[in-house]
């Protein structure tokens, strides 16, 4: 088997190769609580007037497809672009 590492032109990171979200997890809920990210929300928002988006099940009217993805992520960046 081939390595063709070194021919890609890749940035050095400090990223590690997986992520191990069940590892990290802890710690990031632990960070968010103890800087208490929900409080500083609820300030941010104090006396604004109340955003909601409504979304619905993701494939209620035919088989799931590509554009149902593409709909959760826009609703996604919507929802963390008013926090």
């Amino acid at each position: 088997m081939s390595d063709y590492k070194n021919t890609l032109n890749l940035p050095t990171t400090d990223f590690p190769m997986k992520a191990n979200l069940a590892n990290r997890e802890g710690s990031f809920l632990k960070e968010w609580q103890d800087k208490d990210i929900n409080k500083q929300i609820r300030q941010k928002f104090k006396g604004k007037p109340l955003f909601v988006l409504h979304d619905g099940p993701p494939y209620a009217n035919g088989d799931i497809h590509i554009g149902h993805a593409v709909n959760k992520v826009l609703k996604d960046v919507i929802v963390k672009s008013k926090t």
